[in-house]
């Protein structure tokens, strides 16, 4: 039996397979409101074979954002917008789906990636960004603002609304983002945090802030429902946040009932200095998997079936996460089930397109017609 395509629990929520479509970014939302792109991409995944789908960045209030065109949750209006979206995936399909809450902190007001992806002045239309300190993330940029006790307190409050209007919608589990050098990776990492209060200095109070928020939204969201956290498990910048206080973060996360950890690397700083290739990211899951007994999502230029495979299977991760091998392929789990010999929820519609050499694929063997 294939590693990947064997069921896993997570709190309440009982799926089928290790496979996740990780959160992906993008940058189409009008005032946070999603519309007819997340219409066709959420849908469009939905079908892909993957056991759950989790919702791109989602910000927790306007200022959170990273780009005009990011997704939001801080209102009735962005509320309101995912709403026809969800009721088209509970009927056309099974798969579970997460939603990871955000804010980007200092990385705020920055230009869509194919537009440059900079920091857009305030005169040209952006706004003012915040952060656990007045440092900029990039050399010759404006500081943000350091958030002060009334800006922390509005900030962890953003996250449990919008936690509270994700159950409303009906999304399953949560993915808490603290990774990519977004606002709570900023508290985390000591090149971002330059405070000299219980929210700065030593480890422990670096982790403080993004502590309370996971504490904050835990004790909103439905005990049953799964809540995870993605974060960076170094910065790849010399003196900065490294694996072993990333395996402290996860032995207090374990401590709170985290339900997993997905385990990517990086974004804080313009320094790092990442060595890309297939997997390079899966070491991190592996350890703090072995640290702290927390299930782990292993992510990072995972494309092949077999590689997804090997690290369920050596028990390097309990799932994969995949973001552009999603978008290369929509259809990855369904070749990867015909690869392994796994089996994958399908629409009737598409029974019939799978190739008469393979085995029954969708877990149905006849289509009959009059």
């Amino acid at each position: 039996m294939s590693a990947l395509f064997s069921p896993i629990k997570l709190r309440g929520l009982a799926l089928p397979n290790r496979i996740m479509v990780a959160p992906m970014c993008q940058y189409s939302a009008e005032n946070g409101e999603a519309n007819d792109w997340h219409f066709v991409h959420i849908g469009n995944l939905a079908l892909s074979g993957a056991a759950m789908f989790c919702i791109e960045a989602t910000a927790v209030e306007a200022i959170g954002r990273i780009t005009p065109g990011c997704l939001g949750l801080w209102n009735d209006a962005t509320e309101a917008a995912l709403k026809p979206i969800m009721a088209s995936v509970r009927k056309r399909a099974r798969i579970a789906v997460a939603m990871q809450l955000a804010h980007a902190g200092r990385k705020a007001s920055s230009h869509r990636p194919w537009e440059g992806g900079q920091l857009i002045p305030t005169s040209e239309g952006g706004w003012q960004p915040e952060g656990p300190s007045a440092v900029p993330h990039k050399e010759g940029e404006a500081a943000p603002l350091a958030l002060d006790t009334l800006g922390l307190a509005r900030v962890a409050e953003a996250f449990v609304a919008a936690a509270k209007r994700a159950d409303r919608l009906g999304i399953d589990a949560l993915e808490l983002h603290c990774a990519h050098g977004y606002l709570l990776h900023q508290f985390l990492s000591p090149i971002s945090n330059k405070r000299t209060d219980q929210y700065g200095g030593s480890l422990q109070n670096r982790m403080r802030f993004p502590l309370e928020v996971f504490d904050a939204i835990r004790a909103v969201f439905p005990d049953h429902k799964p809540v995870g956290i993605k974060v960076s498990a170094t910065d790849w910048v010399e003196g900065g946040w490294d694996l072993r206080q990333a395996i402290e973060f996860a032995q207090e996360l374990k401590k709170r009932g985290v339900d997993w950890i997905d385990a990517s690397s990086g974004g804080v700083s313009p320094l790092q200095k990442i060595p890309l290739g297939p997997g390079y990211q899966v070491p991190f899951a592996k350890a703090i998997k072995e640290a702290t007994g927390v299930a782990t999502m292993a992510v990072g230029l995972i494309t092949e079936a077999r590689h997804a495979e090997d690290i369920i299977a050596s028990g390097k991760a309990d799932m994969v996460a995949l973001a552009r091998a999603m978008l290369y392929d929509p259809r990855w789990g369904w070749h990867a089930a015909a690869e392994l010999g796994g089996e994958v929820e399908a629409p009737p519609q598409y029974w019939r397109s799978q190739p008469s050499t393979q085995k029954a694929l969708f877990g149905a063997t006849t289509f009959g017609t009059r």
